[in-house]
């Protein structure tokens, strides 16, 4: 059987747009637990197990939502959600981040993160008026966005570490 060969490019095309959604590469399919690792790696600059708790926390909120992929792997690898080349730029093993992305993904959750999906470098501001800051951990302020008549800490607060302590 002989295929066409605009049919073979439609059908090249829709199969990478289905991996590039799901977060994966053509060449290598991440588990939901490197795509946290890669998440936490590269977010939270491995500076504190609070902090990678966090970012892994945002990750399951924005996964269990409906407003995001269903997915660790669709979340992290949504194009312009997360730092450049997340899903590809060389990572070194690091056991700590291991052992916090298991735990996230068993259920853990930082405790002051509620139900915040955004975050940014801590330090930087915006003028929005819908950034209601719930927690500044391992060098990122973590929000969620609200009505603004619903904003009650629209500045971020002082940063906190030791929470998730092991």
């Amino acid at each position: 059987m002989t295929f066409p060969i605009p049919a073979l490019r439609t059908a090249l095309s829709l199969t990478t747009v289905v991996f590039a959604l799901a977060g994966c590469s053509l060449f290598h399919r991440h588990t939901e637990q490197e795509c946290m690792e890669r998440a936490m790696y590269f977010e939270s600059n491995r500076s504190s197990r609070d902090g990678m708790i966090a970012v892994g926390s945002v990750v399951m909120n924005r996964a269990q939502s409906g407003r995001f992929p269903g997915s660790v792997c669709g979340v992290v690898g949504q194009k312009g959600q997360f730092a450049r080349g997340i899903m590809s730029q060389r990572m070194r093993s690091d056991p700590k981040v291991q052992e916090a992305a298991r735990s996230v993904l068993k259920g853990e959750r930082h405790p002051m993160i509620g139900n915040a999906m955004f975050f940014h470098t801590a330090g930087h501001s915006f003028s929005y008026d819908n950034m209601h800051y719930v927690l500044v951990t391992g060098g990122n302020a973590f929000y969620e966005k609200r009505a603004s008549s619903l904003v009650t800490q629209p500045v971020p607060p002082p940063a906190i570490e030791g929470v998730t302590g092991r």
